[in-house]
């Protein structure tokens, strides 16, 4: 990021810079919707540094337990696993977690892993059978499993997710890895709307033709669902996730809405109901590692996300193809 615009442009290869660091020559690299946010001005939660999804080959280490040559995958922000927050069971919540980063961010053809992230855990070695492309999803899939870890996805349950871009694709699968029953996806893209039967949603509800509340409770028996999963961050999908869920039942709260964000929501439903809202944010390395599993046993095939491919060096015109919503994952590789 340069002047708030993305910018492809040769800088200095970086170099260890304290013991502990590991350079990582890039080989894939997930394009993420926050990566879109910062491009657009409009996600401030964490430092302009583009790409965290990154997997590649290991340049130079500085530690004994890494060393060149090996297939890995790096992760961007680690907490410190010691202050009030990680040892109260809120370690992305870490006053350290969003200062750590890659440098100079996960796209580069080369990036340093700070020995912080290093020494925390934060880069896992790919087995041979997970591919580089695959391995671009530790992260998402990552934030995923915490996610419904939180909300609690139980077996049989039955699932909304509202949104169906990739990682609204990564609950459904997800959902079903952990035994859901019934999982039902609401979007207004008919592109999404057809991609998430394929990735296995019972059903999948265009919300620009139909009431999504109306739908979803007709298909669970005029209850609603057990679990909503909102993996959108706009009030209107907010709402649909409020209005489907059934009594007792869960709300995550996943997609990033946009600061200032309010809804017009009658607040005694969610305690005359027994509604509980939840929220998820991002991933620690014990999800990290469950997201590997999950990929090397295919239990979750995140291969069916991949949509396009793009060199480093046609960086903005993957940009310009997500903005669009013509895909469902777009990964950069080198």
């Amino acid at each position: 990021m340069e002047n708030g615009k993305a910018v492809v442009k040769e800088i200095p290869k970086p170099t260890i810079k304290e013991k502990g660091d590991v350079i990582v020559k890039m080989k894939a690299c997930g394009l993420c919707g926050t990566d879109i946010e910062k491009i657009c001005g409009q996600y401030t939660a964490s430092q302009p540094i583009l790409g965290h999804e990154p997997t590649g080959i290991i340049e130079e280490s500085s530690v004994d337990f890494l060393k060149p040559g090996q297939r890995v995958f790096a992760h961007h922000h680690v907490p410190c696993y010691e202050c009030y927050y990680c040892t109260h069971g809120s370690p992305t919540m870490c006053p350290y977690y969003r200062k750590t980063n890659l440098d100079p961010g996960g796209f580069a053809e080369y990036f340093r892993v700070p020995a912080w992230n290093v020494l925390r855990g934060g880069i896992l070695v790919l087995p041979d059978t997970v591919s580089f492309d695959e391995g671009a999803f530790i992260e998402p899939l990552a934030t995923v499993v915490r996610a419904q870890r939180r909300v609690k996805v139980n077996k049989g349950d039955s699932v909304l997710v509202v949104g169906a871009g990739p990682m609204g694709l990564l609950h459904v699968m997800m959902a079903k890895a952990n035994g859901a029953g019934e999982v039902i996806t609401s979007d207004v893209a008919d592109y999404r709307i057809e991609y998430a039967t394929k990735v296995g949603a019972d059903y999948s509800l265009n919300a620009r033709k139909v009431d999504v509340p109306t739908e979803v409770k007709k298909l669970t028996d005029g209850r609603g669902v057990d679990v909503a999963i909102i993996a959108s961050g706009s009030p209107s999908a907010i709402l649909s996730g409020l209005l489907s869920v059934r009594k007792g039942g869960y709300v995550l709260l996943f997609g990033v809405p946009y600061k200032g964000t309010i809804l017009n929501y009658d607040i005694s439903e969610l305690l005359n109901n027994e509604i509980s809202i939840i929220s998820s944010n991002a991933a620690v390395e014990e999800d990290t590692k469950e997201a590997l599993q999950l990929i090397y046993e295919k239990r979750v095939d995140v291969k069916k996300l991949i949509t396009h491919k793009f060199p480093l060096e046609e960086f903005n015109e993957a940009v310009r193809i997500a903005k669009e919503g013509e895909a469902i994952k777009v990964i950069i590789y080198d």
